[in-house]
């Protein structure tokens, strides 16, 4: 085993972006390449969402939600201030994200990514706008995230091009297996 400092970085918007397809009208997933599309996923089966987590989050050690037993994520996702959204192609489930409102009504964006062959496509960045624009047609009073060292190294700036600022960082460790 060996031990690692990751950094966790949290970022937010507090309004929406003049360009927020949402409020301007203009949708960006409108101009998903043929065949793409992004669903709401209501009542989303517990098997998908532990594959699409499984699969976005394999190669960022993504865990926490694979600790989970089936009852407890069955009512996590049954909860009225949880939302999911599957991005959906020729090839099936490419990724997801998913709406966690809280009690001051600020959304976070709770999980957010694409399984590697979706990666370089353009994908991350539709997907990514429609969570905000999603989250501010939610009635948000701001829109949150975090991300960290183990994710994509396109993770962060994709945040920051869509009119994410940092407000937060803080460094832990993490303790990985051995190859």
């Amino acid at each position: 085993m060996r031990v690692i400092d990751v950094e966790r970085t949290y970022l937010q918007l507090t309004s929406p972006p003049p360009e927020t397809p949402f409020l301007a009208g203009d949708a960006p997933w409108s101009a998903l390449p043929a065949g793409v599309r992004i669903d709401e996923v209501c009542d989303c089966p517990v098997a998908t969402y532990r594959e699409l987590y499984a699969a976005v989050g394999a190669d960022y050690l993504w865990r926490d939600r694979l600790a989970w037993s089936d009852e407890t994520l069955a009512v996590h996702l049954a909860r009225r201030d949880v939302r999911v959204w599957i991005l959906c192609d020729a090839e099936g489930e490419g990724g997801y994200f998913e709406l966690v409102k809280g009690g001051d009504g600020a959304v976070e964006i709770a999980y957010f990514g694409l399984v590697r062959t979706r990666h370089g496509r353009g994908l991350g960045k539709a997907l990514l706008s429609r969570a905000i624009a999603e989250s501010w047609g939610w009635g948000a009073t701001r829109v949150w995230l975090h991300t960290c060292t183990l994710d994509g190294p396109a993770a962060l700036p994709n945040y920051i091009a869509r009119g994410f600022v940092p407000y937060r960082r803080e460094t832990y460790a993490v303790t990985l297996p051995d190859d």
